[in-house]
């Protein structure tokens, strides 16, 4: 079954994606498929390129050459069912992603000052305990101080 996590209180919710998938990627050993709609797909790419002048995550777009998707341990894509690998899916949309039970790993990421994402992660929360799975909770902002 799908271990789920919910990362709560990002005060920047595409920065703390980066660093997670920098972080995943420095531990070498799981590969990583973000989706989300393209309108943040195309914010995230260039800040994954960009993160430090000596650091870059080195990810593809969905509709990369096979290849090249096969490669990449981190992919961008609206459709989380189009990944090329498993490990671990983080989730930008507001609702339950599609074929996220194919996913060892379910990363949901929740920002601290809007309203809205938090009212949506509420309902995924919701759907997730219903259908039986365990969910794991990491307040960021406690994290911090």
């Amino acid at each position: 079954m799908t271990e789920i996590a919910f990362h709560f209180n990002a005060p920047d919710k595409l920065a703390y994606a980066c660093r997670f998938a920098r972080k995943l990627l420095r531990a070498g050993d799981l590969r990583l498929a973000i989706a989300g709609p393209v309108e943040l797909l195309d914010q995230i790419d260039p800040m994954l390129w960009n993160m430090a002048a000596h650091d870059f995550v080195a990810h593809c777009r969905g509709d990369s050459d096979p290849a090249l998707l096969e490669a990449s341990p981190i992919v961008l894509l609206p459709d989380p069912r189009q990944s090329p690998h498993y490990d671990v899916l983080l989730n930008l949309w507001d609702q339950v992603p599609p074929g996220f039970d194919r996913f060892t790993r379910l990363i949901e990421v929740v920002g601290l000052h809007d309203g809205a994402d938090r009212q949506h992660a509420r309902a995924r929360w919701r759907h997730y305990a219903q259908h039986g799975y365990a969910l794991i909770r990491h307040d960021l902002e406690q994290k911090v101080s």
